[in-house]
């Protein structure tokens, strides 16, 4: 089987690539390498089953190219920064909107049927049922980010309908572990170390959402793919994330514990809209799971677990 994952050298994307070639998969990676990293990659880079193509999916003939021979798409490459669409939408759009549609048309030129997307939490906005199931309306996203991660699901949903590429869209919850270069977790633990005795934090420290650790991540993408190649839905989609969230003060405690310091003064910004961090954020999250749990997949760690699991990853890797 042959496998192409966009965005492949990101977070989350080189993470799927360990559990693949560990798999024995024959796994392609087309990343632009602007927030992933070969260093995330580099055990893979002379393997016999395992192509890297530094290209940019903008560029539709570089995608073309790419995904000739391919028997699976594992769509993870986006832009992840949610708080960019505020100052900057047009590149969340390029990189996000129009990448999505250039990887359409090349799989339906190269008639390839099977497609799983890495969608987002954020496509729900502010909703008003918390745990939030899939079937929720309306979908009403406040962020470029979201908007444009639920423009993809609508071309997705098209192009599964119109021309029978069986996809897959999973909505993600925060995601976090070793790799992760951005997110609360990562800016907290830079913030301390550029200054030990103070914490800024965006928004009033009050927002909450729900955190799944990378590692409990693959296994469900991996797990639910598995579930949907087995029946005859064309075009599905899954939430994934813990059951229960986390405050972003809490996350401040934990990063501060496992970083040795105490006596840290938190400064909240106070942030914008009734606490928020940033315009677009959205202040409570948290995902029903229970249709990924009738498929027999369940999360190992729940939120604040995850967190303090990544913060030590995190806290690892900078050598703190």
């Amino acid at each position: 089987m042959k496998i192409l994952v966009t965005g492949g050298a990101g977070f989350i994307g080189s993470h799927l690539v360990d559990k693949l070639m560990n798999e024995g998969y024959h796994v392609t990676v087309i990343d632009n390498l602007s927030s992933g990293k070969t260093e995330n990659i580099k055990q893979w880079l002379n393997h016999p089953n395992f192509k890297l193509i530094k290209a940019d999916l903008r560029n539709s003939e570089a995608i073309i190219q790419a995904i000739k021979n391919i028997d699976i798409v594992f769509h993870l490459a986006a832009n992840p920064e949610v708080r960019i669409g505020s100052k900057n939408p047009k590149t969340i759009y390029e990189n996000n909107i129009t990448a999505t549609f250039n990887l359409l048309e090349a799989m339906r030129k190269h008639n390839i049927k099977q497609l799983i997307f890495a969608s987002s939490s954020t496509v729900y906005g502010e909703a008003k049922q918390i745990p939030t199931p899939e079937n929720y309306t309306p979908l009403q996203p406040i962020s470029v980010y979201g908007a444009s991660k639920l423009a993809c699901e609508a071309l997705i949903s098209s192009y599964a309908h119109t021309f029978k590429i069986k996809s897959l869209i999973l909505r993600l919850a925060n995601i976090v572990g070793e790799r992760s270069n951005h997110g609360v977790i990562y800016d907290f633990i830079l913030k301390l170390k550029r200054n030990p005795r103070t914490l800024e934090i965006l928004g009033d420290g009050s927002q909450k959402k729900s955190y799944l650790h990378v590692t409990d991540c693959i296994e469900a993408i991996l797990h639910l793919y598995d579930a949907f190649e087995k029946d005859e839905s064309l075009y599905d989609v899954y939430n994934i994330g813990s059951e229960d969230w986390i405050q972003v003060k809490e996350i401040a405690d934990i990063v501060v514990k496992s970083l040795g310091l105490t006596n840290v003064e938190y400064k909240f910004t106070g942030g914008v809209d009734c606490g928020r961090g940033w315009p677009g954020d959205v202040k409570s999250m948290l995902l029903s799971i229970r249709k990924a749990k009738s498929k027999g997949w369940h999360p190992e760690l729940n939120s604040k677990k995850a967190v303090e699991k990544a913060a030590r990853e995190l806290i690892n890797n900078l050598n703190l």
